[in-house]
């Protein structure tokens, strides 16, 4: 059985970043009726000022060079020469991973068809608007400098000017200073790792001279050895590798606990060091890999379609509402045809998985089931995760950037009312949160994904009181809360709650040698690990 690798980059991604599937449809409540656009109490006007930061040199890696020449191989050793090449190809799947695969085949002269279940594409980075016009996304979905193939692809597409750049910085809610924000502020022509090394020594709020000291020592190593001694540390959980070389606890609770959950919605007694020190070295390493910048828009409109439209101008099909409902195999187990849920035939020369992993497991024709190759699938699970959105009735105090809550129950969040152009509303703040971790396998203590929707806000609600308790109020609606002082008086419109049973993977101790040998595994989005091959 021949099998190969078409895709060369994709994100989520997502996000990230970032989706029970129908198969493929995140779970979503409809937003709350109680107060929509009904409560306009007395507004506060922002004086915060949406702001973009140019570009950053982001070509100027041999990670971006690497991949742009990956790209262009299609369009040149790889492209085909005659007809008798060009072969039709069936992908399973409107993702990211999906688009991007019908991109570089169309670059390459084929003939991809995407066959999406939904009436949405994107997959882990789709979005959908709601009665009142309000988008609701699958995730909170940062860009950063280090995502070379996505970078790469956006300049493909002609589609830079989509990203909102933001100040070189990384914002933590400081949760013994409640309503206070502290940074690491990248200093502009300092090079990597310089830079990193810099913004951490001029922060004094978050670890102490002597704690910075115990903390470099074991991450020397991963900059003078690279990835092999990254992968070595797969065995051991972050928490572990902390202890194990003698870093200082609080690191933990300062700084592993909200880069664990941003990059797997998982607690750091629970994460693999190596999805750790491979984040790292690639930000470590590229002076503006760590810059971040968002969508100016919704992700459907500003990504998905530039990529869809990409294609079918090259002589490929998107097809939505198209759901396979079987992999159809010979008696020798090669594939004889897809079969739709609506009964049709799909026939190609070459089929492409771009499902999640979880839903492949169940499409697995039964022939496939004990292929040594394919029982490797055992060792991948995905995580839960949950996204909300929370609309309130007057400006929060926000920054226009993304936020490390440094939460128990919240991992990364944005005011999009501030960060983004198509969301913006200089009256009402519109706060997108991760909800994580959300089950016991990611770490938490509560399986959050089996709660209701009033449940999770109100326990949200809870936590935004307890980080800016000045502007919060106290809401009968949310017991959590009740404790809340006079001051605070911002009170929440409506919600929507997007639970995402199987999100990323669970990316524990032990589970790369899996991931190595049977996923395209890019960290073009930390939280987003793609699965594509053409049998």
């Amino acid at each position: 059985m021949l099998v190969r690798n078409f895709v060369l980059s994709a994100v989520l991604a997502a996000a990230s970043t970032c989706c029970a599937f129908q198969p493929y449809t995140p779970v979503f409540s409809k937003p709350s009726l109680s107060n929509r656009r009904t409560n306009h109490a007395t507004t506060s006007s922002s004086t915060l000022v949406m702001r973009d930061y140019p570009k950053p040199n982001v070509e100027d890696t041999d990670n971006y060079r690497y991949a742009e020449a990956m790209s262009k191989s299609f369009q040149t050793t790889l492209r085909v020469t005659n007809p008798s090449q060009k072969k039709k190809v069936a992908i399973i799947g409107g993702g990211l991973s999906g688009l991007s695969c019908a991109k570089y085949l169309v670059d390459a002269g084929h003939e991809p068809t995407i066959y999406e279940a939904r009436d949405v594409l994107g997959g882990k980075v789709s979005a959908w608007q709601d009665a009142d016009g309000d988008w609701i996304e699958t995730g909170l979905h940062i860009f950063f400098g280090a995502y070379p193939n996505v970078m790469n692809m956006f300049a493909e597409l002609d589609i830079h000017d989509h990203l909102q750049w933001k100040i070189h910085q990384m914002i933590f809610a400081m949760q013994e200073l409640p309503g206070e924000f502290t940074t690491f502020d990248f200093i502009p022509g300092i090079p990597a790792p310089f830079n990193f090394g810099l913004a951490i020594l001029m922060n004094q709020k978050m670890l102490t001279f002597p704690e910075k000291l115990q903390t470099a020592p074991p991450l020397l190593p991963m900059l003078i050895e690279g990835q092999p001694f990254i992968d070595a540390q797969d065995e051991l959980s972050v928490t572990q590798f902390m202890r194990k070389y003698g870093m200082p606890e609080r690191i933990n609770e300062e700084v592993f606990i909200a880069m664990a959950k941003a990059l797997d919605f998982i607690d750091p007694d629970k994460l693999s060091m190596t999805v750790v020190l491979t984040a790292m070295n690639r930000f470590l390493n590229e002076s503006n890999g760590l810059q971040m910048a968002f969508l100016d828009g919704n992700q459907p409109d500003r990504w998905c379609k530039p990529t869809a439209d990409y294609v079918e101008k090259r002589g490929g099909k998107v097809l939505l509402n198209s759901p396979v409902k079987e992999i159809v195999t010979n008696d020798n187990g090669t594939i004889n045809h897809l079969l739709l849920r609506s009964g049709e035939k799909i026939v190609a020369d070459e089929y492409v998985s771009a499902m999640p992993v979880d839903i492949v497991k169940r499409m697995l024709p039964k022939k496939w089931q004990n292929m040594p190759y394919f029982r490797q699938l055992d060792e991948l699970e995905g995580i839960p995760v949950i996204n909300l959105h929370m609309w309130f009735d007057r400006k929060l105090k926000a920054v226009d950037h993304l936020c490390f809550s440094r939460s128990p129950l919240l991992s990364v969040y944005a005011d999009m009312s501030v960060t983004c152009k198509e969301y913006a509303d200089p009256n009402k703040s519109m706060l997108e949160l991760v909800f994580a971790p959300c089950s016991p396998l990611a770490g938490g203590n509560i399986n959050w994904i089996g709660k209701s929707d009033e449940e999770i806000i109100d326990a949200t609600m809870g936590e935004l009181a307890r980080l800016f308790p000045t502007e919060i109020a106290n809401d009968e609606k949310w017991p959590a809360t009740s404790k809340q002082g006079p001051n605070g008086q911002a009170k929440l419109l409506k919600y929507s709650v997007v639970k995402v049973p199987r999100s990323v993977y669970a990316a524990i101790p032990g589970a790369f040698d899996s991931m190595s040998t049977i996923s395209l595994f890019d960290y073009d989005t930390c939280n987003t690990h793609l699965f594509s091959l053409c049998v």
